[in-house]
């Protein structure tokens, strides 16, 4: 069934992407095109990757650093290598 008739984009391809690590419409957006047109399909690409798990969200559940947290300690990283 088509998710996306603007891109022709169904809901397999969208599951598919989701299987490949894609957690939000955006990123599903980036991998197919899908919602990124009229955007009637957007809800329908929420519906379906609120059905699976996303791993990203899976690591953050099982205590892995927030990207936030990441981006903090990158930046400090290249504070000290710039005083250096």
């Amino acid at each position: 069934m088509y998710v996306c008739s603007c891109f022709g984009v169904t809901e397999k391809q969208v599951q598919q992407h989701a299987d490949a690590g894609a957690c939000t419409p955006r990123q599903i957006a980036s991998a197919c095109k899908a919602g990124t047109d009229c955007g009637s399909c957007v809800r329908r690409i929420q519906a379906i990757l609120g059905r699976g798990s996303c791993p990203r969200r899976d690591l953050l559940d099982q205590g892995e650093p927030a990207l936030a947290d990441l981006t903090e300690a990158g930046a400090e990283a290249d504070a000290l290598s710039e005083a250096a």
